[in-house]
């Protein structure tokens, strides 16, 4: 993963412009914050990169191929946007495990060690359904941990958790940092950008500036 490069990228949806020309370049191996309001745009941007919507125009480069051209998806990615989707009446570890055998690049063992990076039991014999909404979020960072990404989407990666969970967060991002991954995260936890973030974007009104407050 060198790099991921915006170029003139345009959404608009219903003749509403949700990204507004938007240019950036993001190298490799760094945590980019984005802050805004509901609305501002920023996950819009984050399903863009991920391939989910096609920027009506523009384009958008990850490690010199381009999206919805010479790829559909990024190579390598881990992603949380919105509610995760799990199979409420499967366990943690089978919703993984279901998960996993998409790309059959891991084994179990590498499934339950990022349950348990998470904080949760790969053991647990409790459904999906009745975790707590903390719980569900944790195993929301495993899924998209779980496979070494070379690139990290996450948008409200602490939404719902407790403080002993969000330092936990925090931390598997910064060794996720370490291990050379690039790594995108939107919070509505302003403290979130400020300690993690080595760039920081705010989103308003569908345009990107970076700032340093």
């Amino acid at each position: 993963m060198k790099s991921i490069e915006f170029i003139n990228v345009k959404k608009s949806i219903k003749n509403k412009e949700i990204l507004k020309n938007i240019s950036v370049k993001l190298e490799c191996g760094k945590i980019y914050g984005f802050f805004g309001r509901n609305g501002s745009g920023k996950t819009m941007l984050f399903r863009a990169v991920c391939g989910l919507i096609k920027p009506t125009s523009g384009e958008i480069h990850i490690n010199g191929k381009t999206l919805h051209k010479d790829m559909s998806f990024p190579e390598n990615v881990g992603v949380i946007i919105e509610s995760p989707g799990f199979w409420e009446y499967y366990t943690g570890f089978k919703n993984l495990k279901l998960l996993a055998s998409i790309k059959r690049k891991i084994s179990d063992e590498q499934i339950r060690s990022s349950i348990e990076r998470v904080g949760l039991n790969p053991d647990d014999d409790r459904v999906f359904k009745k975790y707590s909404l903390g719980m569900k979020q944790r195993l929301a960072i495993a899924q998209a941990i779980m496979e070494e990404p070379d690139l990290l989407i996450l948008d409200e990666p602490t939404n719902a958790l407790d403080e002993q969970g969000i330092n936990l967060v925090r931390k598997i991002l910064l060794e996720e940092k370490k291990r050379g991954t690039t790594i995108l995260i939107a919070s509505h936890n302003k403290e979130d950008i400020e300690l993690l973030s080595d760039v920081k974007f705010r989103m308003n009104d569908g345009r990107l500036e970076q700032f340093n407050g």
